[in-house]
């Protein structure tokens, strides 16, 4: 029993030390336990109104969903701030009489990300992303709050992968 006990006790201690490693995500915090998400202003030509907000939100969410880092108002370990510098529609395939058959709605985020434990790894980049929809329906209401989930979600999750993963 005695044996037992000296043989189980060195599993359990590395099976639960463990789990504070390995992440789900593939995030790599390094040594950060905060972050801070500034507001993404909209200075896009054509101003959607509460995109800003809805887009700040959408990253501080994915942040804390994906990793153990504290959301702080300012000074986190990790910075990201930047603004939405294009949201424009344009139509993508045309009918047989030179009419738009569908339109896509192209969202553009430039982001400037700051690593104050790793400086190494800071950047400045711009993610865009866009949604292919029907020229017959207009980009309101639920078609617009489709269009914005599923950019919105592509753009979060390819600034997620650029500052805390090695993709």
């Amino acid at each position: 029993m005695k044996k037992l006990k000296y043989f189980v006790f060195p599993i359990f201690l590395l099976i639960f030390q463990s789990c504070g490693i390995y992440s789900f995500t593939g995030a790599d915090t390094g040594g950060a336990s905060t972050f801070t998400v500034d507001f993404f202003e909209n200075t896009a030509d054509i101003v959607e109104p509460g995109i800003d907000r809805a887009f700040t939100v959408a990253l501080q969410d994915l942040i804390q969903s994906q990793t153990n880092l504290s959301l702080e108002n300012s000074g986190g370990d990790l910075l990201y701030e930047g603004e939405i510098v294009d949201f424009y529609e344009a139509p993508m395939t045309a009918t047989a009489d030179n009419r738009a058959a569908q339109n896509r709605l192209t969202i553009t985020v430039m982001v400037r990300f700051f690593n104050n434990l790793e400086p190494d790894k800071n950047f400045d980049r711009r993610f865009s992303f866009y949604y292919d929809y029907p020229a017959t329906a207009p980009l309101n209401g639920g078609v617009l709050d489709t269009a914005l989930d599923e950019i919105f979600s592509r753009i979060t999750q390819d600034i997620f992968n650029a500052s805390l993963t090695n993709w």
